[in-house]
């Protein structure tokens, strides 16, 4: 491993927090372990220099939840593809759903798959941890427990389902059986019934647009009842893809009076919103659907007031054929891991609404933290200024359900680099 001197980065560290925009400094890098130069430093003889003032250096990425395609829709993506999409977005870590084909709801199906992860590691240098959510409920209705205890066994991240439990008395019975194990438990607060056959949060766009609307209680009637039972039980549990005003509102009141919660929104829901749906772009098509400019405004000051904890980039990949078709067919998801940093970055960090550490913590140590781990050691470079064209061939993942293929972008992971630990704060 080569020597490298990255001279004149920006180094951002989300925990210090320290953003050195008025102090970049020269980073040494030996056998990729990172250290800030000082005038006492003694500099290798085989050293490669790097010029690095436009690159930012900092924490790698951690993805709280996506979609696999493996097992079950290889032709959507594999595990390789997936790792191999969100090393190039940034990403150390992704923690993949159970809504695979068969389900992640036993033992032996983690083990399988951790299997095939291990033998992709050995080719993909620097390759993205993968973590498996168990299954908290069997089938997509989701009536009965999973063999829990079981799950536990398997070294899964936590339980989660991915999609909304309809039954608050299994909610209630699945907080109490778990808490002993101490693991993260992610739920996703919707009520199906009030939703409908909604597609649309409701609002002015969507009445315009005539598309059938998704009401704000949809969301707001199951947390509201969720935070309840978990204030009631003391389990404590992440809320998964806040979408609306109303319940960032909700959020922010049950961690006042001390609510054991965690919640995070998706990168999608901070870039977009009911407008970017007059063109009927399924691959704007998500669940929860996208809210208004309001709502869109409120998941951002709630990123920027801890009230939520990180973003998450629920990455789901479909074939063309399922995703190229009429607005109301299409299934709900787009991919992201490799466009989510700088998209987030020009619209959010460039326009001002949100600071840079605020947006990598939301990023990287939050979404750690909430899946009780340490945070990152491995870095990454990040260039803002670099644009690159968003095409089928410069995709990593075998999905190209999104809104900015065929558009040029600015911002990209340099992968070209190993850095192994993160410099430490000084």
């Amino acid at each position: 491993m080569m020597n490298q001197l990255f001279q004149q980065v920006r180094v951002l560290d989300p925990i210090a927090p320290i953003d050195r925009t008025d102090r970049v400094t020269d980073v040494l890098v030996i056998d990729g372990v990172i250290e800030e130069v000082s005038p006492t430093t003694q500099l290798p003889t085989d050293l490669t220099i790097i010029p690095a003032q436009d690159l930012i250096l900092a924490p790698g990425l951690v993805d709280l939840y996506s979609h696999s395609g493996t097992p079950g829709h290889e032709e959507r993506e594999t595990i390789e593809s997936l790792l191999l999409a969100a090393q190039a977005g940034g990403f150390v870590s992704v923690n993949i759903l159970p809504d695979t084909l068969p389900a992640l709801d036993r033992a032996s199906s983690i083990i399988s798959l951790d299997r095939e992860y291990r033998q992709i590691v050995a080719h993909i240098p620097n390759c993205p941890q993968l973590g498996y959510w168990g299954a908290l409920t069997e089938g997509a209705a989701g009536k009965a427990m999973t063999e829990l205890a079981e799950l536990a066994t398997a070294q899964i991240t936590g339980w989660a389902d991915g999609h909304a439990i309809s039954n608050l008395a299994l909610t209630r019975r699945l907080l109490e059986y778990l808490q002993p194990f101490k693991l993260p438990i992610a739920l996703y607060a919707c009520d199906r019934q009030l939703r409908g056959d909604g597609i649309a949060r409701k609002g002015i766009a969507a009445i315009e647009y005539g598309l059938p609307v998704d009401p704000v209680s949809s969301e707001t009637a199951a947390l509201a009842a969720t935070i309840e039972i978990i204030a009631d039980i003391g389990t404590p549990v992440h809320l998964m893809r806040m979408s609306t005003r109303r319940g960032v509102e909700l959020i922010a009141a049950a961690k006042q009076r001390g609510v054991p919660i965690t919640a995070s929104t998706t990168w999608l829901h901070l870039i977009a919103n009911t407008s970017s749906l007059k063109n009927y772009d399924p691959n704007f098509k998500l669940d929860p659907p996208l809210g208004t400019a309001d709502d869109q405004l409120a998941l951002i000051e709630g990123i920027k007031t801890g009230v939520l904890d990180a973003i998450a980039i629920d990455h789901h990949a479909y074939t063309y054929e399922e995703k190229t078709v009429a607005f109301g067919e299409a299934p709900p998801g787009a991919i992201g891991l490799e466009l989510a940093l700088p998209l987030l970055w020009q619209h959010l960090v460039v326009s001002g609404q949100l600071s840079a550490i605020k947006l990598w913590a939301a990023l990287s140590t939050n979404p750690a933290q909430c899946l009780h781990q340490a945070a990152p050691t491995r870095s990454i470079l990040f260039d803002p200024q670099q644009t690159w064209a968003v095409t089928s061939d410069r995709l990593n993942s075998l999905g190209h359900n999104t809104a900015w293929l065929g558009q040029e972008i600015i911002g990209k992971v340099n992968c070209e680099y190993s850095l192994t630990t993160f410099l430490a704060s000084k």
